[in-house]
């Protein structure tokens, strides 16, 4: 390479290097806030991810009254047949249910 080549490879390196040190110095000035956002972000819930909270657990309480009407159902059948066990267990699950029932809106009409 003759000297026109090395100073032409010369202005290039030079042109080249003050954008890497300009990228590299706004990637540091702004790191802090990039991480700081990130952590506000892990930190608050948005209403998306508190509404779909909120389906999982009334979805979750209505399976948990569904079970417990059916227990409720078995044990009257019992019962009926003569089992005096499921005769005391019935009240307590009917009483359960009535509790239950009360954190689950009703169905629209």
């Amino acid at each position: 390479m003759g000297i026109p080549g090395r100073i032409t490879a010369g202005m290039a390196i030079a042109l080249a290097l003050p954008g890497c040190v300009a990228k590299t110095a706004w990637n540091v000035a702004t790191a802090p806030v990039k991480v700081g956002s990130k952590a506000v972000d892990l930190a608050t819930t948005s209403q998306s991810e508190a509404d779909e909270k909120r389906g999982r657990d009334l979805r979750k309480r209505e399976e948990q009254l569904g079970e417990l009407q059916r227990r409720y159902e078995r044990e009257m059948g019992e019962c009926e047949r003569g089992n005096r066990y499921a005769c005391d267990d019935a009240p307590t699950t009917r009483a359960e249910i009535q509790e239950l029932s009360s954190t689950v809106p009703a169905a629209p009409q």
